[in-house]
C-alpha cells in the first residue's frame, strides 16, 4: 500500500506544479500584452504640439456663436398611398442657425422652404421613413434642400442643422 500512495503523491505534486506554471505563464502573457499595447500607443500617438509664447502672437480663438433655433410653422403634413390605404406624416421642423441675419432671410423665403420640405418629405417611401436610418436620411436631404435655397437666394447656406422636433406617421 505504501507503494501505491507514493506515485499518487508525486502525480498530484506534478499537477500542482503544472497548474502554477500555467498561471505564471498566463500572467506573463497578459503583462506582455498590456505592456505591448502601452508601448504601441506611445509610439503611434501624435507628438504633443509645441507651446507658443503668447507675447509674440495673439492666439486666434474661435468664438462659437450661440445657437438660434427657428421653428418652421405650420407643421409639414404629407400623405402617402401605402398598400391601398392613405397614410399621413406630420413633421415639425426646427432649424439650427448661428447667424442672426439668416433668420430674416428664412422668414422672407419661408414659402419656398416650406414647399421644398413638403416635396422632399412627400417624395419619400413610407416604409423607409419608419426606420431610424430613413428618418436620418430624410433629415439630411431636408438640410441640403434648405441650404441650396438659401445659397441661391442669399449667397450663404446659413443653416447648420435641420431638427425634427415632432415626427408622427399613421
Amino acid at each position: 500500500m505504501a507503494e501505491d500512495d507514493a506515485p499518487a503523491e508525486e502525480s498530484s505534486g506534478g499537477g500542482k506544479k503544472k497548474l502554477i506554471f500555467l498561471i505564471i505563464l498566463a500572467l506573463v502573457l497578459i503583462g506582455l500584452s498590456v505592456g505591448g499595447t502601452v508601448v504601441a500607443l506611445k509610439v503611434l500617438s501624435p507628438p504633443p504640439e509645441p507651446v507658443e509664447s503668447e507675447s509674440t502672437e495673439e492666439p486666434a480663438e474661435e468664438v462659437k456663436v450661440p445657437a438660434i433655433y427657428y421653428p418652421i410653422k405650420p407643421s409639414i403634413v404629407v400623405n402617402y398611398g401605402h398598400k391601398g390605404r392613405q397614410r399621413y406624416a406630420q413633421v415639425d421642423v426646427t432649424l439650427l442657425i448661428r447667424d442672426p441675419t439668416i433668420v430674416s432671410a428664412i422668414e422672407l423665403h419661408a414659402p419656398t422652404i416650406a414647399n421644398a420640405l413638403v416635396l422632399t418629405i412627400g417624395g419619400q417611401i413610407y416604409e423607409e421613413m419608419q426606420t431610424a436610418e430613413g428618418k436620418e436620411l430624410l433629415r439630411q436631404e431636408c438640410l441640403q434642400e434648405i441650404q441650396k435655397i438659401l445659397e441661391e437666394e442669399v449667397g450663404s447656406a446659413g443653416v447648420e442643422q435641420v431638427l425634427f422636433t415632432n415626427f408622427v406617421m399613421q
